[in-house]
């Protein structure tokens, strides 16, 4: 058994001391708050036990995606008239797969950079947080920094991990708040392997962003030039600020035009794993597994019927 806390568990008891402070009224009352301050307490502690059913096991890799949210990505260029972030994140799950038994870290972008997904071998909480990507809303939208970027990625790469670490960057390079791309090379002496993944065209493609969160359909992006005219917005892919990327990671840069450019990437990275990492395929391969959500369910029905209880003294 081992565990993998998301939030360091000195804070986190501090957290849960305080929780309990706030002493509830009546014996059972206070023994339920403890009872759910504890299972918050478990589930932060992420324990995971050893289990032989873990296929494809790479137990020294580290695969982490960076992907960018922005508006831009909504464009409809990819492959034809397809959408990139959609394009993105099918080459994610594919990556998954592909290094299934790894741990997977998410970093994604937009007005804000924000990690995600921690660290975990449970890839279909990966998968999830990458699902529910859908590009930012017309009136959110404010710009981005990728220099942002690297700095968040800088404290991830750098964590107290001994492990091979993959980084795949999936974005279309377009910065549209005027900042300049810094050089940031020393990223470079932390990533082992990965590729940036470019999307998009030079001819670009118009977006179609929900107007704001809850919306029921999308809206065809338009500004007034200085004709006062009404056009339509097109994005347009910067290989020069991914190419840049790319020499500062010393990895190399794909341009997904379609799945296959990832595909071929990704299958020269697994060749080279055999040379440089723990990488072993098969099925049944011993290894840890998240035990996290059988908490999670325990916390859910105390907390219902928390509410429930509540509810009918009221």
């Amino acid at each position: 058994m081992t565990i993998n806390p998301i939030i360091p568990l000195w804070l986190m008891g501090i957290i849960c001391i305080v929780l309990l402070f706030f002493k509830r009224k009546g014996v059972f009352n206070y023994i339920r708050q403890i009872v759910i301050v504890l299972l918050i307490f478990v589930i932060n502690m992420r324990i995971m036990i050893l289990s032989d059913d873990i296929s494809n096991m790479t137990s020294n890799i580290d695969v982490i995606f960076v992907v960018d949210n922005t508006i831009s990505m909504l464009a409809e260029d990819y492959d034809g008239d397809g959408i990139r972030l959609d394009a993105a994140k099918e080459d994610c799950k594919y990556i998954i797969e592909e290094f299934a038994g790894a741990s997977f870290g998410l970093v994604v972008f937009d007005n804000e950079v924000y990690k995600k997904v921690p660290y975990t071998i449970d890839s279909s909480m990966v998968e999830q947080a990458i699902d529910v990507l859908f590009g930012q809303t017309l009136y959110y939208a404010k710009g981005t920094s990728l220099n942002d970027v690297m700095s968040k990625m800088d404290e991830m790469l750098q964590s107290n991990r001994d492990t091979y670490k993959l980084v795949f960057f999936l974005s279309d390079g377009e910065i549209i708040n005027g900042d300049e791309l810094s050089s940031h090379k020393e990223l470079s002496k932390h990533v082992d392997s990965g590729a940036v993944i470019g999307y998009g065209t030079e001819k670009g493609g118009v977006m179609h962003p929900l107007p704001y969160a809850g919306s029921e359909s999308t809206e065809l992006l338009t500004y007034y030039n200085e004709d006062f005219d009404e056009v339509k917005g097109i994005s347009k892919i910067d290989e020069g600020n991914l190419k840049k990327i790319a020499k500062d990671f010393d990895v190399d840069y794909v341009h997904a035009i379609d799945h296959k450019a990832v595909k071929k990437q990704v299958e020269a990275i697994k060749k080279d794993l055999g040379k440089n990492a723990d990488f072993e395929s098969g099925d049944g391969t011993e290894g840890y597994q998240e035990t996290y959500f059988y908490f999670v369910i325990a916390l859910v029905a105390v907390l219902v019927y928390d509410l429930i209880y509540y509810k009918n003294k009221a």
